[in-house]
């Protein structure tokens, strides 16, 4: 048996989890679909504009050499609250899109309006330059160590490079020394481009935003296939996995290669389980299907090369592993048999990508590298300085430094719990398994001492596909559209410039008002309340 719907299985039998068939929009929903396209759209335009003078521009900013757009640099309030503006617009946007993917609704947008409305929006923040942070000029010095033969794990930018180097300059300071953390085959993919790009910082980050679309690319494909496997609406899956504020801020604005790991990672997942069959608790598993194996195989390929990318894409493959045993019997024995040959050649693949990119396995002593910054978001650092302030208050002294770690280290254990609890109960049918990974990547990025606003894309991708509960769509929803919010455009503090960032955020406030009122005088029921949930769909093997 395989997915509903496969022309190889066509006579399987219709899946009891397969999410109903909504009705197409009507006339005047389709007016209000043009309407939010629109309006986001303008969004896109207004951070795109911003961007000049409110991005993360390199040192020797190639902007300043353009007739008119120049001025944006010179204006840097004015630029910052065109961008905030843009950033406003574009998340209610994507909020009035929401209600055009409601499961609840009985007409809903097809797959292709929704993503010929991402292709609109991302569309002009293709060409600008980066925003929210300075870590693509890491990707591009980085690309270049290793295009000129030398180590990315032993040597930072600036021994490599020398200080002076244009690629080198770029880089945020806390990084010129430090090596690499991201995987071998991102880092061969970045040497392969380097002599691309050159010394030609902006053809650089334009290459290095077109790796990152492709990650996005895959999200698109992916989501809303798993989606349907697991009951839920893909429309639903599309608009919160996809279309969602922080993915359009920081995988394609920011150009973060986050993007490329999340997306084989998913792709892994939809191309792993395809063939399995589709089946609720205490069935009787069927016989292999025609090409099941292969299916597996090549899923555990694309998810080893998404941890060759970045590391935590290596945690969708025990999960992978109890969907593949759920898909027997769901005993130790299906499991072991199911996780072993996962594992060897997960072994066997990882092995290949090190050592055939020729930078071996130097990457795993590297991994703490991005630890050495400490998130004003992040629980547990923030753990860490209430400690050290409390120790102050106490007359024991500031030990906020020695905390860190230690604080640093009780997430990773919280989050193995947390991984081998939802191991376990995805193991026990209690949970969907790609549920369980969601939750899973999710205590691991949110309990990591430099946590950043898109790190929790890692657990709404995933979960998006599977979580039909209205509670979690709320909580998604509310984090995804508040988080942007906390990381100015420019990647930077405003150190000495403190006054920029209030008169930035309320002239983006009045624009974004006034943007809101014209939608609400053309298409009035964009704005209206939402319809009840339906009933909860029953859990599936995969």
């Amino acid at each position: 048996m395989g997915l509903p719907g496969d022309t190889a299985t066509a006579v399987a039998p219709p899946s009891p989890v397969l999410p109903r068939e909504p009705q197409p929009l009507d006339q005047a929903e389709h007016r209000g679909l043009g309407v939010v396209r629109r309006f986001g759209t303008v969004g896109s335009l207004f951070l795109a504009l911003g961007s000049l003078g409110a991005g993360a521009a390199p040192v020797i900013n190639p902007v300043q050499d353009l007739p008119v757009l120049r001025l944006f640099t010179r204006i840097p309030t004015v630029s910052l609250a065109m961008a905030f503006s843009g950033m406003g617009i574009l998340v209610l946007s994507w909020l009035m899109l929401g209600r055009f993917a409601r499961p609840a609704s009985a007409r809903l947008a097809s797959q292709g309006q929704l993503a010929r409305t991402i292709a609109m929006w991302v569309a002009p923040l293709l060409l600008i330059p980066p925003l929210f942070s300075r870590d693509v000029y890491s990707y591009l010095a980085q690309s270049e160590i290793v295009h000129r033969g030398m180590d990315p794990y032993a040597l930072g930018p600036a021994q490599a490079l020398g200080v002076a180097d244009p690629l080198t300059a770029g880089v945020a300071n806390i990084w010129r020394e430090t090596p690499a953390p991201y995987g071998p085959l991102l880092l061969r993919i970045g040497g392969w481009l380097a002599p691309v790009g050159g010394n030609d910082i902006v053809l650089g980050v334009l290459l290095q935003r077109a790796l990152a679309l492709v990650g996005v690319v895959l999200i698109v494909w992916a989501v809303p296939r798993l989606a349907r496997r697991f009951g839920v609406q893909p429309a639903t899956a599309l608009w919160l996995g996809a279309a969602n504020p922080l993915l359009i801020f920081h995988f394609i604005a920011g150009a973060h290669n986050d993007s490329l790991a999340i997306g084989l990672m998913v792709a892994g997942l939809e191309v792993g389980i395809r063939r399995l069959p589709v089946r609720i608790k205490g069935d009787t598993p069927p016989p292999l299907a025609k090409g099941e194996l292969l299916c597996i195989a090549l899923g555990v390929v694309i998810i080893t090369l998404g941890a060759a990318v970045k590391v935590p894409a290596l945690l969708a493959l025990p999960f992978f592993a109890v969907m593949v045993a759920r898909r027997w019997h769901g005993s130790i024995k299906d499991l072991v048999r199911a996780g072993l040959p996962m594992a060897l050649l997960f072994g066997a693949v990882l092995v290949g990508v090190s050592y055939g990119t020729g930078l071996g396995f130097g990457w795993i002593g590297a991994l703490g590298t991005p630890g050495l910054v400490r998130s004003w978001i992040s629980p547990t650092a923030e753990l860490a300085n209430l400690t050290g302030v409390l120790g102050i208050a106490l007359g024991l002294g500031n030990h906020t430094d020695a905390l860190v770690p230690i604080t640093g280290a009780l997430g990773y254990l919280v989050t193995a719990f947390v991984t081998v609890k939802f191991l376990w109960a995805s193991f026990k049918w209690r949970y969907r398994p790609i549920i369980g990974l969601g939750v899973a990547l999710g205590a691991a990025m949110i309990l990591q001492i430099n946590l950043q606003p898109w790190y929790v894309l890692w657990a709404v991708i995933p979960l998006a596909a599977a979580a039909g509960t209205s509670r979690f769509r709320v909580v998604a929803t509310v984090v995804s559209a508040g988080l942007p919010f906390l990381l100015p455009p420019t990647g930077s503090t405003f150190d000495g410039h403190a006054y920029i960032l209030p008169w930035a955020y309320g002239a983006a406030v009045l624009v974004t008002l006034g943007g809101l009122a014209w939608v609400y005088r053309v298409s009035p029921m964009l704005l209206s309340r939402t319809s009840p949930e339906r009933p909860p769909v029953a859990d599936v093997v995969s």
